[in-house]
């Protein structure tokens, strides 16, 4: 299903771990929930760029487009969550997402780079993600994450191609850093079940 996007599946440290997909599977209300809740945060995002940068025309561009996406994809989240009964309900922040964040530095132009590198792993994670669990969802929910593929791999070589165009020098050694940072992230066990989790805690 990722074949269509060699340069994101090479983007990516790993795949998701199995035990994340079969908790995934486990956690659909869960799964839903949290998922709205990436959606609204992506649009959140881009948003806060297009303030604070208001004099990058090619970022203004492209996160005007990715936010009114984000916020499509969520309400789309929702209305399938009202027909199934779900509630949307507040959820704590995913460790990933503070775990990439900590790291952006404070000065600029590496601030800018280094959100929207982050960007780029959180939009070919989630890419892959939806990739993985399709095939074991039911028909309406599978045809729905299909159909965000495309999108979110656009999103990703947004992200990654503003990063290069606003660093001015190479930026291989920061995607580098920070692939280790999500590989960690992605691997080491987590409390709670998120879109972005790493898998289940081993049981004792």
């Amino acid at each position: 299903m990722l074949s269509a996007y060699p340069e994101l599946v090479e983007f990516l440290p790993c795949k998701s771990p199995e035990a994340w997909v079969n908790w995934a599977l486990e956690n659909q209300t869960l799964l839903l929930n949290d998922h709205a809740h990436c959606e609204k945060k992506a649009a959140s995002t881009a948003m806060n760029l297009m303030y604070r940068y208001v004099d990058r025309d090619n970022l203004l561009h492209k996160m005007s487009r990715l936010a009114r996406e984000e916020l499509l994809h969520f309400e789309q989240v929702h209305k399938l969550m009202r027909n199934r009964g779900v509630v949307y309900e507040h959820l704590t922040a995913s460790r990933y997402a503070n775990g990439m964040r900590k790291h952006i530095r404070t000065h600029e132009p590496a601030r800018l780079v280094d959100t929207l590198i982050v960007g780029a792993y959180v939009e070919a994670r989630s890419c892959e993600r939806f990739a993985a669990l399709a095939p074991h969802l039911d028909e309406e929910l599978s045809k729905f994450y299909i159909s965000l593929l495309k999108s979110e791999a656009r999103h990703f070589e947004d992200y990654l191609a503003l990063a290069q165009e606003y660093s001015g020098e190479s930026i291989d050694d920061r995607v580098a850093f920070f692939r280790e940072v999500e590989h960690q992230l992605i691997v080491e066990p987590d409390t709670e079940f998120r879109v972005h989790s790493g898998p289940p805690p081993i049981a004792a």
